[in-house]
């Protein structure tokens, strides 16, 4: 008999240790129970709190803990907030207090707050930045002060959106911090590589409860084509050394799809008369409808 996924998977990432942020259920979860299966120790990070962010508890952290546990494996449980530099450090030391190292990084925590531009207050606004792009700092910078410090590498795999890289309609405060986080993840994965830091960026796609009432999510079927558990194989294979070369990509991930998504700059137009000054009229004669500029 063939060995399964899981089975091929065991003992890729032995000695291995990670850290995986709202990991209490969908993506996070299906993240840190992977990163375990193949031979990781896991903090298991989650504020315990509801999709839009309000609201604690230790239950969700401690039940996926039990999870890896009772498969064999070793975890522990952090319910600090990610949007606090006080807790991205307390979430760091959880892991060098159990496990002694930090190996694996994954910002996975989110939270939404939709609505039209036009209906974005700021209480609308400042939590979504805060847990998504200033919690991926506030949890990497400890990490990667700690991978760099100890002088054996490391990886960190950051979570954006194709909301954020594409756009959304009604979600200009999640867009606004994902394609943040694209931003720090490319800039991050050039310095890192001083350090053999590895830093690579998912724009998953996927059924969680930040997902279930969104449009194109009601369908059973669907839902089931969607299935987290499709996007962590990709998070494994990212923090194991099959990866060993790969950093500063960022991949669109779900419904068994895996595409590199890339910023692109197109060969565009260069005027050399007049010093390179080009009149409104002049640009307009060179660009398409959509604004797509014509080649030279």
């Amino acid at each position: 008999m063939l060995p399964t996924a899981e089975e091929k998977n065991v003992g890729l990432l032995d000695g291995k240790v990670a850290i995986v942020t709202g990991a209490g259920g969908g993506l996070g979860r299906e993240h840190a129970l992977a990163l375990a299966g193949a031979g990781a120790s896991v903090v298991v990070n989650d504020l315990g709190g509801a999709r839009d962010g309000r609201g604690s508890g230790s239950a969700m952290a401690d039940r996926v803990v039990a999870e890896i546990r009772a498969a064999g494996g070793e975890a522990a449980a952090s319910t600090d907030d990610v949007a606090t530099v006080e807790g991205g450090r307390r979430i760091c030391q959880t892991a060098l207090d159990a496990f002694d190292r930090v190996d694996i990084l994954v910002n996975n925590a989110g939270i939404l707050r939709d609505k039209s531009f036009v209906n974005t207050t700021e209480e609308l606004w400042d939590p979504v930045v805060a847990v998504h792009l200033k919690g991926t700092y506030c949890v990497t910078h400890p990490v990667y002060c700690q991978m760099k410090d100890r002088g054996a590498g490391g990886v960190i795999v950051n979570t954006s959106s194709t909301s954020g890289l594409n756009g959304n309609f009604g979600q200009c405060n999640y867009g606004a911090a994902k394609a943040g986080i694209f931003g720090l993840s490319r800039c991050l994965s050039i310095e890192g590589q001083k350090y053999g830091i590895r830093v690579n960026v998912l724009a998953p796609v996927a059924f969680t409860r930040l997902t279930e009432d969104l449009p194109g999510f009601g369908d059973e079927a669907r839902q089931a084509q969607l299935d987290p558990k499709l996007v962590s194989p990709l998070v494994v294979y990212l923090a194991s050394d099959l990866a060993k070369d790969v950093t500063g990509r960022t991949f669109f991930v779900g419904g068994g799809r895996i595409a590199e998504m890339r910023m692109v700059t197109h060969t565009g137009v260069t005027k050399s008369k007049a010093g390179g000054l080009w009149t409104p009229e002049e640009i307009a004669a060179q660009m398409l409808p959509g604004g797509i500029l014509l080649p030279d």
